[in-house]
């Protein structure tokens, strides 16, 4: 096991302090903002589980989030990492109004998938420039989801 795998499934150990793993993942990728959302097994909905750097104002507009709605919503439905190199010119209607709220510009969402195959949550996160994510940033990102959805 590597060292960065070692350190991931350390951070999961039962209690998981969801907003310490999100913390770390966004001091890794040098992120500001960030959230992790659990898919509810009853409504199928993504529910927010930790947040950082999210405004207040922002809170209840993200709590629950659809299969398919807002950048999160989109990477659950679509099973793949979704990025907005700057969300706060998208066109594609991907970001909703409530993400250009923070202010955020680079965003990726990545769909956190167990070993039955199914979506039971998603990690996004964001920084205040416009930045597009590389394939190794994304690799690396979508091996961390594996490991953390372990903890759901």
């Amino acid at each position: 096991m590597s060292a960065e795998s070692e350190k991931w499934n350390n951070l999961i150990k039962s209690p998981v302090d969801w907003a310490m793993v999100l913390s770390n993942v966004l001091k890794d990728f040098e992120c500001v903002t960030g959230t992790i959302h659990r898919t509810d097994a009853q409504t199928g909905m993504l529910v927010l589980a930790a947040h950082q750097g999210i405004p207040p104002f922002v809170l209840d507009k993200i709590q629950v989030i659809p299969f398919g709605k807002g950048i999160a919503g989109c990477a659950a439905e679509r099973r793949e990492a979704v990025q907005l190199c700057n969300l706060q010119i998208d066109a594609t209607g991907v970001a909703k109004p409530a993400a250009r709220q923070t202010n955020v510009q680079g965003a990726l969402a990545i769909p956190l998938i167990n070993a039955e195959n199914k979506v039971v949550g998603v990690l996004g996160i964001g920084k205040m420039q416009p930045y597009e994510f590389s394939d190794e940033e994304i690799s690396r990102i979508d091996l961390i989801g594996k490991i953390i959805q372990k903890g759901f």
